[in-house]
């Protein structure tokens, strides 16, 4: 059985980061999403769980002592992090899951997890990212100009990632995710119990070398 991959996706606030996902789980059903942990009451809709797994400040603090978090942050008084165990169960079940952290997380997941496959989203250019943030119309220029100090910080650490997609059009940066994945899968090292069983012999045709 193929060994499923956990997949990191970063990229800064404006980059189209929740378009591409939507469209990569629409064209991949079978992809799962990594729950977040966070300490924060749940908003109104919000199932546990489903959007995340809501604890208390100690439960989480417990997780970090004992190690279970690939990664996490405190903002604005509230914790946020990634539990280790559900990504170690369900790639070991052949499962690809993706996880949407930033930068910071991602450098933790990097330490704790160094098989994990990172992926940056990029835009086209930061005018650009400069006019789809305008573009809301819902935001302040000072909230746009710290976006976009954020941004162009988040942007220089790109060349850290396995891979960078731009996002200059929608559907060719999710077909170049799912590209990703399945070249991921296709991994010598992912199909090796392929080559110890059946008709493939990986120890014969070593030793006839």
């Amino acid at each position: 059985m193929d060994k499923g991959t956990f997949f990191i996706l970063s990229g800064p606030s404006g980059a189209g980061k929740s378009s591409v996902i939507k469209k990569v789980f629409q064209r991949d059903p079978q992809l799962h999403f990594s729950v977040s942990a966070t300490t924060r009451p749940p908003r109104a809709g919000e199932e546990d769980g489903v959007h995340y797994h809501f604890l208390s400040r100690q439960e989480f603090e417990n997780m970090i002592a004992a190690g279970a978090l690939l990664e996490y942050a405190e903002y604005v008084g509230h914790y946020y992090g990634t539990p280790r165990a559900p990504v170690v169960e369900e790639t070991e079940a052949g499962i690809n899951v993706l996880t949407d952290i930033d930068v910071q997380g991602a450098r933790q997941v990097m330490a704790h997890m160094p098989e994990a496959v990172s992926i940056f989203l990029l835009p086209p250019s930061l005018n650009e990212l400069r006019r789809r943030l305008g573009e809301r119309g819902t935001e302040q220029a000072d909230w746009i100009e710290m976006r976009m100090a954020l941004a162009a910080e988040e942007c220089a650490n790109a060349a850290l990632y396995d891979y960078i997609v731009i996002n200059e059009d929608l559907d060719r940066a999710v077909a170049e995710i799912l590209a990703i994945m399945t070249a991921q899968r296709c991994r010598r090292e992912n199909r090796l119990d392929i080559l110890k069983c059946g008709d493939f012999c990986l120890e014969k045709t070593n030793s006839d070398r």
